[in-house]
């Protein structure tokens, strides 16, 4: 199925489940973990299903996902004049559109590339100036870097550009401590490894979209922007029954355009107000050094962001959760 084609069915059928601001929703029984429908699903309209291995690129499998999607768009082609009342919760009974309303015209935009950065200036609650400001020129195109508020709530990010190993260990953690995060995973991520997919889900986390293949968003035509986000944001729907609604630009690379195409696209972009080098897999951060850098630039509202490639962040992850929740704050994942 093409992006094209398949994002223009979801609309036309309305198929898309209820979006999520923050972990976990529930909405009179039916949701939970990233909007998943979790009542059961009359026979005439099933629900989603969620995979537990890689999809394998074969014929049934194509067809099974194309007959799963023509459940949703085709009416019966007769329905008896009196039909019983059903009890059971169908498709039909808790979807809503996704809201995507593409502009016409873009060209008055900036179309200029920025590398964003927290920066290394702060103000009097230890919020990074550089996300404020980010906050103040981009919020009218639904994007932050920073949650802002004076209550001491700390919002944990994972960007999830490949797996090396520790993202078990990552959410082994998140479990003990009882702490719901943020992942967000690329096109490439979710087919090969969706087992862990589904257990961010499983355990309540949100899933978000780092795109299709990662590209710099400012580089791409609204055509090809818009297949980087709702390529992924239709894959996921399909194999796992989610619909995803945060999206954080590959590199950190924004334009106006860029942030007005993922905002018209029914997303909301989340930056972040600390990130540190903790990316590349030979030279790792020192973990006692790190930790103390995460402690010390913790404030109201943060936006962490970290890469679960990281040796350093697995190890480090319990021992910095204490050491918030000793002075007072607390985790959260709502944007």
């Amino acid at each position: 199925m093409s992006v094209k084609t398949g994002f223009i069915s979801i609309l036309s059928a309305a198929a898309v489940v209820l979006s999520l601001c923050g972990c976990t929703s529930l909405e009179n029984g039916r949701y939970e973990n990233n909007g998943r429908i979790t009542s059961p699903p009359s026979e005439s309209e099933p629900a989603p299903s969620v995979i537990t291995e890689a999809p394998a690129s074969t014929a049934p499998e194509t067809e099974a996902t194309e007959e799963q999607t023509s459940a949703f768009s085709e009416e019966p082609e007769e329905l008896p004049e009196e039909a019983p009342e059903s009890s059971e919760t169908g498709v039909s009974d808790v979807i809503e559109p996704l809201s995507t309303t593409l502009r016409s015209d873009y060209s008055a935009l900036d179309t200029e590339s920025h590398g964003y950065g927290q920066g290394v200036r702060f103000d009097d609650l230890n919020r990074p100036k550089g996300a404020l400001n980010f906050n103040s020129g981009y919020s009218d195109y639904n994007a932050k870097a920073i949650n802002e508020t004076e209550e001491k709530v700390i919002n944990l990010t994972f960007d999830q550009g490949y797996e090396n190993g520790f993202t078990p260990m990552i959410l082994d953690t998140l479990k003990e401590k009882g702490v719901k995060a943020t992942f967000f995973v690329v096109g490439d991520y979710a087919e090969r490894q969706p087992e862990l997919v589904k257990r961010m889900i499983d355990e309540g986390h949100t899933v978000g979209s780092h795109s299709v293949n990662h590209y710099s968003m400012p580089e791409l035509s609204v055509e090809e922007a818009t297949e980087e986000i709702m390529g992924l944001h239709e894959y996921m729907l399909e194999n796992f029954g989610i619909q995803m609604n945060l999206f954080r630009p590959p590199k950190g690379e924004y334009s106006e355009k860029s942030l007005a195409i993922t905002s018209d696209l029914g997303y909301k972009t989340v930056l972040w107000s600390f990130a540190y080098a903790d990316w590349d897999t030979k030279n790792q951060p020192d973990p006692q050094e790190a930790l103390q850098k995460l402690i010390d630039r913790a404030h109201p509202g943060a936006i962490y962001l970290l890469h679960s490639v990281s040796e350093t962040n697995a190890n480090i992850l319990g021992d910095f959760i204490d050491a918030m929740l000793a002075e007072g704050y607390t985790f959260g994942c709502d944007f």
